[in-house]
């Protein structure tokens, strides 16, 4: 999503972070898998993992989840209704997806798993920023 805002110039209109539901991966960057494949397509991933925390639904206009069981726990966080409300799924923003369809997790998967993952999240990003240029007038 980050090249994609740099490429349509709106990298200073929209901001985007990354946050998982558990703590298991907090303060590691990220996987070495993801990086490599990244990095074949152009893209450097950086950062460090941390956990969503309440303050996220306040700062941000949408929360995506990856898959079904994200959504969930997502949900659980969530401090209220209007926080909830703000929860999607990232793969019904490709209209070339099936509704409601999970983003595989090719963590520990072989192969070219995170390579499909990224052609869905290349395809998600691009609705996703279709939606926003739509609803926010960018």
């Amino acid at each position: 999503m980050r090249q994609l805002l740099e490429r349509e110039q709106l990298s200073t209109q929209v901001e985007v972070d990354s946050a998982g539901t558990g703590d298991w991966h907090v303060g590691e960057p990220p996987d070495a898998r993801a990086r490599a494949a990244a990095k074949r397509r152009g893209i450097k991933l950086g950062g460090r993992a941390r956990a969503v925390v309440r303050k996220d639904f306040e700062l941000f206009d949408y929360i995506v989840a990856m898959d079904g069981a994200n959504q969930r726990d997502l949900r659980r966080i969530a401090p209220d209704d209007a926080a909830r409300a703000k929860i999607v799924l990232f793969r019904n923003y490709d209209p070339g997806s099936p509704r409601d369809a999970a983003l595989p997790d090719p963590y520990y998967g072989e192969g070219n798993g995170f390579e499909a993952v990224l052609d869905l999240c290349e395809a998600a990003s691009r609705g996703l920023l279709q939606h926003i240029r739509e609803n926010h007038r960018l």
